[in-house]
């Protein structure tokens, strides 16, 4: 099964335990709040936080509990550890700002995703009630950003959609791999579109191009027909002429062709003389002859 952002996020944390004594016993009680169920047990889809509970308790100085491994078809394995004595501290809220960020990456290691899918940045953290929901938000505010809050299936739901927030807090609680690979991501998506507006702009330069080398080429069939191209200056002339036998080139090419050689903007005051030139017979009376040379 290939391995998720989020997945790999979580692996990496949980390879990482604390120096110090009260950032572990703020790790457990965290866990503690947001992953152990109802019926006392520690549940988790992750085989490397199962293991890092089972550390922490074994730290703390009890027998090392057993992992229940449990699959199912089509769906990812889960790890459950028996906690009955591990009592839910949610009476206790840690003060200092180390062991809040402590208590914020048990969150994430035990009801936490992060997503950088086609749709966006996505991290979310899904608690079972109110209280809980609360707690972790006064936790999440401690790296500095305000989460948002939806409910989902009866259970509240606390999430970043914004790249920022979404690195900052990943990076208050020690997921820095996860932040680089979302700065990766992110440079990559940010190259991507930069190509597509680049592509884009010069397609859409391409059409513009087209057309009006389209309607000068109409204009310039109607003033051989009705005019005569022999009947214009020779600078109109060698213009309309290029024009017909280079109709897909830009008005700098076609300028670079004529002799002498002249710029876009002389190609350009050419080609609007040879469009009044044809505005102004067509307007002229049916029967009325005469022809005058056009400079």
């Amino acid at each position: 099964m290939t391995s998720s952002l989020s997945a790999d996020t979580k692996d990496a944390l949980a390879r990482e335990l604390p120096d110090a004594q009260h950032c572990r016993v703020a790790l457990l009680a965290g866990l503690g709040v947001y992953g152990v169920n109802r019926r006392g047990a520690f549940v988790t889809h992750r085989n490397a936080v199962a293991r890092l509970f089972r550390s922490l308790v074994r730290v703390r100085g009890d027998a090392a509990p057993a992992i229940d491994a449990r699959s199912r078809a089509h769906r990812a394995p889960s790890f459950s550890i028996a906690a009955p004595d591990i009592a839910d501290p949610m009476a206790r809220r840690p003060t200092g700002k180390c062991d809040r960020l402590i208590e914020a990456r048990a969150a994430f290691l035990a009801c936490g995703s992060l997503a950088a899918g086609t749709h966006g940045y996505h991290l979310e953290f899904v608690v079972g009630d109110l209280q809980r929901a609360e707690r972790l938000a006064l936790m999440l505010r401690t790296a500095g950003r305000e989460p948002k809050r939806m409910e989902r299936k009866g259970r509240i739901v606390l999430y970043y959609k914004d790249f920022d927030a979404i690195a900052d807090v990943l990076g208050s609680i020690g997921a820095f791999a996860a932040v680089l690979h979302l700065e990766d991501v992110r440079a990559l998506r940010e190259t991507k579109n930069r190509i597509h507006r680049l592509v884009n702009t010069e397609a859409a330069n391409l059409e513009r191009t087209a057309a009006a080398a389209a309607s000068q080429q109409q204009t310039i069939h109607f003033l051989s027909s009705a005019y005569g191209l022999p009947n214009l200056s020779r600078p109109l002339r060698e213009i309309a002429e290029l024009r017909l036998a280079h109709p897909e080139e830009s008005l700098a090419e076609l300028g670079r062709r004529c002799n002498p050689e002249i710029g876009k903007p002389t190609v350009n005051s050419r080609l609007v003389s040879l469009a009044k030139l044809e505005r102004k017979l067509r307007a002229r009376p049916a029967g009325q002859g005469g022809r005058r040379r056009v400079r």
